[in-house]
């Protein structure tokens, strides 16, 4: 092969490879939030939680009967909230971020029925979420797996 037509092949060669590396862009605003109700509706958020500076985790679970977007940009969570001596079901208005491709869900200073008044942000990945919390003087993190009922 001639230089120049080798020149002409690695440089096609090249562009080609450099095409099919390329992304696609990012999923459109509509197939995320989908994706993001049809993976949330009929799941249920298993893990645990910390308090403040203590080193012993917690058990919690977040059963989602359905969620929704709702007028005003908010999301309706349909939850069944679990952990300590807590068990509580209630329609929860959410607003939900978008980080990239990862939704995060978000409430600052939000009242509950019964709990309390909390704040946190929780991001939701790969059938995983983890986050922060705090209600009242105190804290904590949080973090568990995304199990799907087998009969949402």
């Amino acid at each position: 092969m001639k230089p120049k037509t080798l020149a002409l092949s690695v440089a096609v060669l090249i562009a080609a490879a450099a095409g099919c590396s390329r992304n696609a862009g990012p999923p459109v605003a509509a197939a995320l939030e989908k994706d993001f109700q049809q993976s949330l509706s009929g799941a249920t958020l298993v893990g645990h939680f910390t308090v403040g500076d203590r080193k012993d985790l917690r058990e919690e679970k977040y059963a989602i009967t359905k969620v929704s977007k709702i007028p005003g940009g908010l999301w309706l969570f349909q939850v069944r909230i679990q952990y300590g001596k807590r068990d509580i079901t209630l329609p929860l208005p959410l607003n939900v971020q978008w980080a990239g491709d990862t939704p995060v869900i978000t409430l600052t200073d939000l009242s509950i029925p019964n709990l309390g008044t909390y704040t946190a942000r929780v991001l939701i990945y790969r059938d995983q979420y983890a986050g922060t919390w705090s209600g009242g003087d105190v804290g904590g993190q949080m973090f568990g797996r995304v199990v799907r009922d087998a009969n949402p």
